[in-house]
């Protein structure tokens, strides 16, 4: 007699959305507003961290450089373990392990020591993003993925956007404020990950098709189903690896043309990204005199306008095309970065100029991100996502090191900014070369 098989994909894209999918989101949205919250904060507090040590603000190059090396590392090394590990763990760790670093972090008392510890918490903040993409991806029917990928993603736009409120608590907590709230809110979410976050069924299922954890979860997801417990489950590239995970089958299939392309384009677009979040205020502080904690309060409006992005890109993927929004969006962002350099920051116009800058920075590289989850196979779906991720956390770490070069040698507002505005237009014409391809044909 055959062993009844059970597609899970087929499952799920018929499912409507439950107390399952609700939890799955909400618990990764708020994580990854916390590792946003991490990740970007340095940058708004980096002039106060400067001061107080008595060094020039430039001199904070070490740290951001640190990080955005541990940052790279991790999304090479620790993002495969969401394959191999599973999603849950990976980011139990991940979540425990960097709230402990970022609360040590508020103890150091140089910038060395604070360097290296940046540097280690970069290591596990790095896997949070791609790991609870994928696994908001593997939860979602695929008539909603890109917008549900959306909505989790604008959690690590929120987490940006809050990122400012520590520069302006920089007077009343001083900088070590920002890192014991990065450290503490981590902690607090982790019992909440470990009880209520599921395992990702395509993912458990490729490791043992017959784990009874499965059914569990399709009950919940389910209740009126019927299973008689000799079921097999399969999901998408099932039959491709057996129970073991090799990273190089990103590159196999077909899929080289593409990860190249999203490699390249990941290493402008989050280069860009951290370039910004590490320089912005210290661009306008030291080239225009505006004050840090006055930019804050126009940055924290300004970023509100990454979750629009984010949810206007989801949208436009599910409803209008699965490419051909993101050269758009780049495009645009190039233009935003250029305009801010021309603008008075009294001017009305800058603080929407901030927020369409945060609007198509955010919803372009969540439409890389969207086009990885729908391209890679669940088998190397984390890895796919965390080393394209990583060839952008080298961007981070390339990038950024102009910003340092333009405050040191004095260059104006107007100059570094239209430099900076040169990434975003190469990565609009990278993706155009996704575009000939039939829209699902290289999916997973």
């Amino acid at each position: 007699m055959q062993t009844p098989t059970f597609d899970l994909q087929s499952f799920i894209d018929r499912q409507r959305v439950g107390s399952v999918h609700a939890t799955v989101l909400a618990l990764c949205f708020l994580l990854m507003f916390i590792d946003g919250f991490d990740i970007f904060m340095l940058g708004k507090i980096a002039p106060a961290i400067a001061a107080d040590f008595g060094v020039s603000t430039a001199s904070m190059t070490l740290v951001v450089t640190l990080q955005q090396v541990g940052l790279a590392a991790g999304a090479f090394l620790v993002s495969p373990l969401g394959d191999r590990l599973g999603r849950k763990r990976t980011l139990v760790v991940c979540a425990g392990a960097f709230g402990i670093l970022t609360i040590a972090t508020a103890f150091t008392s140089s910038i060395l020591s604070m360097a290296i510890l940046r540097g280690m918490t970069g290591l596990f903040l790095a896997a949070v993003l791609p790991i609870a993409v994928a696994l908001i991806s593997e939860f979602t029917p695929k008539a909603r993925r890109a917008t549900f990928i959306a909505v989790g993603m604008a959690g690590y736009s929120l987490g940006n956007a809050a990122g400012a409120l520590a520069a302006i608590a920089v007077p009343s907590f001083g900088w070590q404020g920002g890192f014991w709230a990065g450290g503490l809110m981590p902690l607090i979410l982790l019992p909440l990950l470990v009880l209520k976050l599921p395992e990702s069924l395509a993912h458990s299922s490729y490791r043992n098709p017959q784990d009874p954890a499965i059914a569990r979860t399709i009950r919940k997801m389910d209740p009126t189903i019927e299973l008689t417990g000799a079921e097999v489950f399969v999901s998408q590239g099932q039959a491709r690896g057996g129970s073991r995970t090799n990273p190089f089958d990103l590159f196999r299939d077909g899929r080289l043309r593409v990860s190249a392309v999203l490699f390249s384009a990941c290493f402008l677009s989050m280069g860009t990204i951290a370039l910004l979040a590490a320089w912005l205020p210290s661009f306008f502080h030291q080239m225009a005199g505006v004050p840090i904690e006055r930019f804050a309060v126009a940055a924290l409006f300004g970023l509100l306008g990454g979750i629009g992005g984010m949810l206007s890109i989801g949208w436009l993927t599910d409803r209008v095309h699965p490419t051909l929004p993101i050269p758009a969006f780049f495009l645009l962002y190039a233009a935003a970065i250029f305009s801010l350099g021309q603008l008075s920051f009294e001017s009305v116009a800058f603080i929407p100029l901030l927020f369409a800058l945060s609007f198509f920075q955010a919803g372009g590289q969540a439409g890389l991100n969207m086009t990885m989850a729908r391209i890679y196979p669940v088998f190397v779906r984390s890895t796919g996502i965390g080393w394209a991720g990583g060839a952008g956390r080298i961007g981070g770490v390339i990038l950024p090191l102009f910003g340092g070069f333009a405050l040191a040698s004095s260059l104006n507002l107007q100059v570094t900014l239209a430099v900076v505005a040169i990434p975003p237009l190469l990565v609009a014409l990278l993706v155009l070369f996704l575009l000939p391809r039939r829209p699902d044909a290289a999916e997973g």
